[in-house]
């Protein structure tokens, strides 16, 4: 140390860096590149309360004006170093012992002193453990930093190894006020003095800190020059050559002069963080445009947004937010593996992260859009949020102001009409999973029907478009519309002039499940036992008559059938099918069945446990049944009546939405009815003899269909 140098000032860190170290690098961060969040933000701060100060304490005689709020970033290739310099309100040398040497004195352990004491919790200006992340990229760190409570600045040095240093700065670049951090990277940490790597690293994490941050770059142009003007003349030569010039010399330089391209280099301050923080505005001044282009800078979608809506919520917690619908799914909507990265979670403009699974639930992750919280408590690496109840107040209110905005786009029937094209899966996801907004979502569900046509329709406008006396909503769950359009199971409800409403999408499934009933009225399975009308006395009368007069056929059904069925009655929802199959109230319905036999993983105990046997109905009007009735009736029926029945029942399997268990029967049988059709014998043997059957089947062959009506 020469005599004109200050001397140097040893200290201890009170805390043993080594562990620290190992805290920082193993626990608090699990990325390096954080170090730049954590620094750029505690010179935001310290920017802050400079600020504060010139409002708040005009005496103090701080007259900047907002442009000379400012952050620099100046990376050194050729020395390796990268260096932060804020303008905010500096530090005086007592404060860097205290802020910087000691744990005790970090921005979290002051924060929750004054707490407790019920003191004053900003935390604008204090260093935390943040300013430690520098180590996960640096060998050694200085801190110069100049306060207005002091004339001189002072610089800060350690390397981690347990102390530091404070001394008079007398040497460096003179501060007028503020910090500069200077960091002497490490040898495989280069990358962070790249241009672009800063450039990434600022635009994810700092994009929105309110002031200015300038990197120093770069710049490349190139230009024409002669050469004249690449390799300028000393002026004796000048001066000789004058002398010397005669006519012809002179027309010579008159003619063109040879040029060539040259690349100059400079250097210069560009700022980085150019978008604002939209989220920070008033609405009425926010354009359309501004509203598209913040959109596709959030979300990269190359499509504007559907819907947007931007709040502020004030009392018990602050925080704002923008959210957005978009115009079309993403085609991993529902990718189980899939990162939700569509809300972004700021803390006071700083991002902390963008797959906080507890800020939306499942249903809406759709929504794209920005959280920013002025007091979301955080860890001491601002990476990890703490367990708080603060985060379900915020999806309580993210829930609620999503369903604001759906509910405004049913104003406009096109723009509702592409929002549920492409996301009533989430809406039917909600109303499983959410039940507290049931109700609310089950207002935006839409559905095809018997009477809407090409529309859909609404459970509302169903409602309003009731029958008198209609106490239920009648659906009908299939694959397509075209495939349950001309269902048994509706055949009396058209005839009657009920609206049936066709539920398509396999998630309706689940959702009926939940879904119980609607305006109070309850939502019934056409499919399934218990379907009853408000008949008059006369048809009820008749309906018990006929009920008397084909018992003898319904119980002769079930002894053919057997276990096939659970029993067999008669059915007054069937105006032109013979028969069809009814499941019970709480069992699965035929396309509950479907769905569940295509899960490749599906539980093989719970789907046998959930088939339950099938309710067959007859329809006492029709000529069939009519006719097998009076079969049953003769002293001795003919031979092929129990053929009939089986294959009743197997076509009432596929009418009603159920699969075959052994459809080579079944062809079988229709290949009987073909025979007698075209009089040809079964019996008369082929000259290729079919693969010999089992002693169940040859019986069943030689049976004689000798009526099929």
């Amino acid at each position: 140390m020469t005599d004109t140098q200050p001397e140097q000032e040893l200290y201890t860190f009170n805390a043993d860096i080594q562990q620290l170290m190992g805290l920082i690098i193993n626990t608090f961060y699990s990325n390096k590149e954080i170090f730049l969040r954590e620094l750029i933000s505690n010179s935001s701060d310290a920017l802050d309360k400079i600020r504060y100060m010139a409002i708040s304490q005009p005496e103090l005689g701080v007259t900047d004006v907002e442009p000379d709020y400012k952050i620099k970033i100046i990376p050194d290739k050729t020395n390796g170093t990268l260096t932060l310099w804020d303008t905010g309100i500096g530090m005086t040398k007592t404060e860097m012992i205290n802020n910087l040497g000691t744990i005790a004195r970090s921005g979290t352990r002051a924060f929750m002193e004054a707490l407790e004491k019920g003191g004053d919790i900003s935390m604008i200006g204090q260093f935390g453990v943040g300013f430690y992340s520098a180590y996960l990229v640096a060998d050694k760190v200085e801190v110069v930093s100049k306060s207005m409570d002091e004339d001189c600045q002072h610089k800060w040095e350690s390397s981690a190894g347990g102390t530091f240093t404070v001394v008079k700065d007398t040497d460096g670049e003179k501060l007028s006020r503020g910090t500069k951090i200077v960091l002497y990277m490490k040898s495989d940490n280069t990358e962070f003095l790249e241009e672009k790597r800063l450039k990434d690293l600022v635009k994810k994490h700092s994009e929105f800190i309110q002031f200015p941050i300038e990197l120093y770059v770069e710049k490349k142009v190139e230009k024409d020059v002669t050469d004249d003007e690449e390799e300028p003349e000393k002026e004796e030569d000048k001066e000789k050559k004058e002398g010397e010039e005669d006519l012809e010399i002179k027309e010579e330089k008159k003619k063109e002069k040879k040029t060539k391209k040259v690349t100059e280099i400079s250097h210069e301050f560009e700022r980085v963080n150019k978008n604002k923080p939209l989220w920070m505005r008033q609405t009425d001044t926010i354009t359309k445009e501004e509203y598209a282009a913040f959109y596709k800078s959030i979300s990269n979608d190359w499509e504007e947004h559907l819907a947007v809506k931007l709040f502020h919520i004030e009392g018990q917690l602050d925080f704002r937010s923008i959210i957005f619908i978009p115009r079309r799914a993403p085609m991993d909507l529902f990718e189980g593996k899939k990162k939700k990265t569509n809300i972004k979670l700021y803390v006071r403009r700083v991002f902390i992260m963008d797959n906080c699974d507890q800020l939306i639930p499942e249903w809406l992750s759709f929504v794209r859009g920005v959280v920013d919280s002025e007091d979301l408590p955080l860890n001491v690496s601002r990476e990890h949020l703490q367990q708080t109840k603060i985060l379900k107040v915020i999806q309580k209110y993210l829930v609620k102001k999503c369903i604001e905005l759906i509910n405004e786009l049913t104003e406009n029937a096109d723009d509702f009409k592409k929002f549920y094209e492409q996301f009533s899966k989430n809406l039917k996801l909600g109303i499983h999973e959410d039940t507290t907004n049931r109700k609310k979502l089950a207002e935006f569900l839409r559905y095809y029907s018997n009477k809407s046509g090409e529309d859909f329709i609404s459970l509302k406008d169903y409602v309003a478009n009731m029958k008198e006396g209609q106490k239920e909503i009648y659906f009908i769950t299939g694959e397509s519309k075209a495939a349950i359009q001309n269902s048994p199971f509706i055949e009396s409800l058209n005839k009657k002039g009920y609206e049936v409403l066709f539920m398509t999408d396999p998630i309706d499934e689940y959702v009926i499940q939940q879904l119980k009933e609607y305006d109070g009225k309850k939502l019934r399975n056409c499919t399934k036992e218990g379907l009853n009308f408000d008949d008059s006395e006369e048809e009820k009368k008749k309906q018990e008559e006929q009920k008397a007069a084909f018992e003898p056929l319904t119980k002769y059904i079930k002894e053919v059938l057997g276990d096939k069925i659970e029993k067999c009655v008669l059915s007054f929802r069937l105006t032109d099918s013979p028969c069809v199959l009814v499941t019970t109230e709480w069992s699965w319905s035929a396309n509950m069945e479907r769905i569940m036999k295509a899960q490749a993983l599906r539980d093989a105990s719970m789907t046998s446990y959930m088939m339950s046997k099938k309710i067959m109905e007859i329809n006492p009007d029709h000529r069939i049944i009519a006719e097998l009735n009076k079969r049953i009736a003769e002293p001795e029926s003919p031979k092929n009546t129990k053929d009939l029945v089986w294959l009743l029942f197997q076509t009432s399997i596929l009418t009603s939405g159920f699969s075959l268990d052994n459809p080579t029967t079944f062809a079988k049988r229709i290949h009987n009815i073909l025979n007698y059709s075209l009089d040809i014998d079964p019996d008369e043997e082929t000259e290729e003899p079919a693969e010999e059957l089992n002693e169940a089947e040859v019986e069943e062959d030689n049976t004689r269909m000798e009526e099929i009506d």
